[in-house]
């Protein structure tokens, strides 16, 4: 009888083909009392710690998570950047998926497909900005490409004292609730200084018929930013000998902070974007968006501390930790760089009007991040695909993709819709389209496609183009990207800010597999026409 049974249980076990490669984690989501700035609140944490555990898998494996709700209210959780069939994207109403309901349990079960930096994190409410987010790794099943001595995760967040449904509110009162960087009089007089009272005067006057000030960077202040968990207080570190190859893995797991990176003393090779590998790229920092992940080696050579600085466009703070030969020691603490105020080159034509621009006028200031002279800031046309990509086809349309709003009543919109009222938009299986982004809004956007990478066209080979799950539309101007429509499913399409894409800049892009008669039979063609 033992002999059979264990005949029967090998014979299972050779029969299924992830019997032997499954690895399991069992997530619990609940609310608990933290202090992390000094005063009690309750927060969202998954297994009892902030951020939630870091997963870890191998590519080729399946990923088995136990996700198990123990607060009152529905949750949800949602594999960013992850290539999984729609029913595991977890984002409620598409592909059958449904909220996790309190005290309920769902198993989300997908083969890892892909390698890389990736995140998780909720798609329900405000609960990622709670605290339910957490890093995701997969790693190459044979060797890593990108060789290293050390390897860390280096997690980004902005925490507030205020909830999610505070925060909305308060915004949807008044846009400019948080607004605490306004300019003053002593900041027109300078302006006289250096322009003259004409030019000051009239520049005054065109930015007082806009609908946002220049020194709207963000929408939310007042946060406190976090390493990892960690304030700049309880400094986050990551040992390292002199010489090791040391990998970060920077996620931006923010709900609305844009931040800029970078490490005093030490260069940066970018080789990952969005989990993605790309050539390597020598860089003294870079600007990432909510949702934007970038993996770097740095190489120490000196036996020191050195600071892992991240500060907010808007300068309100920092997001530090230290990279040191022993734990204890901290690098030099960094001072705030000016924070940029917008020209009329942020806003798109919409807003300007009828106003008339000299050129000096239209110089944008969004991405000026007071990079010191000599430095090498990331741009997107640096990076260049790993490898040679699979799809050089040209796209055979084109889908417009206008991101606007209305500031004073807080709406976000895609082609001028909010989520409610859009339709989703349709792709034939296997089809290759261009999205063209244009943005008539004076705020960078991070645009997220679930399920698919898309490629930037960014100046590079149609070969070496990069994939990006998540894309940063910068105030007045446009961008586009080419898609391979090779995901069947609904797959959400959003603005990553989070107070954005819950006040409506948000909608569903469908790909259905259809008959061969309705697949496109020609694709080479450019431009064949345009969509909204």
């Amino acid at each position: 009888m033992k002999h059979t049974a264990f005949l029967a249980f090998w014979l299972l076990a050779i029969a299924s083909p992830f019997a032997a490669s499954a690895k399991d984690y069992d997530l619990t989501i609940s609310h608990q009392t933290l202090n992390i700035t000094g005063k009690p609140l309750e927060k969202v944490v998954v297994n009892g710690i902030l951020p939630a555990p870091t997963l870890r898998f191998k590519q080729g494996e399946e990923a088995v998570i136990h996700v198990t709700n123990r607060m009152d209210v529905p949750t949800s959780v949602h594999w960013h950047g992850l290539l999984v069939p729609g029913a595991m994207d977890g984002v409620d109403g598409l592909n059958g998926f449904s909220e996790i309901q309190p005290g309920q349990s769902f198993t989300y079960r997908f083969k890892l497909r892909q390698t890389g930096t990736y995140w998780y994190h909720s798609h329900t409410g405000g609960q990622e900005q709670e605290g339910l987010y957490g890093a995701l790794i997969v790693d190459p099943a044979g060797r890593d490409p990108i060789k290293s001595d050390r390897d860390y995760i280096v997690m980004l967040n902005d925490y507030h004292d205020d909830t999610p449904s505070d925060i909305i509110g308060n915004l949807k009162k008044s846009s400019d609730y948080y607004a605490n960087a306004r300019r003053t009089v002593g900041d027109f007089f300078a302006d006289i200084g250096k322009k003259g009272f004409d030019k000051a005067w009239k520049d005054e006057k065109d930015w007082g018929q806009m609908r946002m000030a220049r020194t709207d960077l963000s929408d939310v202040t007042g946060y406190t930013f976090l390493t990892n968990g960690k304030t700049p207080e309880q400094n986050w570190t990551g040992l390292f000998k002199a010489g090791e190859r040391v990998r970060l893995r920077f996620i931006n797991a923010s709900s609305m902070s844009f931040f800029d990176v970078r490490i005093p003393g030490l260069k940066m090779s970018v080789v990952q974007a969005d989990g993605q590998n790309v050539e390597s790229v020598g860089v003294d920092e870079f600007r990432f968006a909510p949702a934007e992940t970038y993996d770097v080696i740095v190489t120490p050579k000196d036996d020191k501390a050195y600071t892992v600085v991240a500060e907010p466009i808007d300068r309100t703070g920092f997001a530090l930790g230290t990279l040191a030969p022993h734990e204890g020691m901290k690098g030099e603490m960094p001072t705030h760089r000016p924070r940029t105020q917008l020209k009329m080159g942020d806003m798109s034509m919409e807003e300007m009007g009828d106003m008339v621009m000299t050129p000096a006028d239209m110089k944008s200031a969004w991405g000026d991040a007071a990079t010191p002279k000599g430095d090498k800031a990331l741009q997107y046309s640096d990076l260049r695909y790993a490898g040679i990509q699979k799809d050089v086809r040209e796209p055979n349309r084109t889908i417009d993709v206008t991101l606007g709003g209305n500031m004073e009543r807080y709406i976000w919109t895609l082609n001028g819709k909010q989520m409610q009222e859009s339709k989703p938009i349709r792709l034939k299986y296997g089809e290759r389209v261009r999205l063209t982004f244009t943005n008539n809004t004076m705020m960078a956007h991070p645009m997220h496609l679930h399920g698919m990478f898309v490629q930037l066209e960014n100046g590079q080979p149609m070969a070496k183009l990069p994939n990006k799950h998540t894309v940063i539309i910068q105030p007045g101007k446009s961008y586009s990207v080419l898609l391979t429509a090779d995901e069947v499913g609904e797959w959400s399409f959003h603005c990553h800010l989070l107070y954005h894409m819950m006040s409506g800049m948000m909608t569903t892009l469908t790909v259905a597999k259809l008959d061969t008669a309705d697949m496109p039979q020609n694709v080479t063609k450019t431009g064949a026409h345009h969509e909204h």
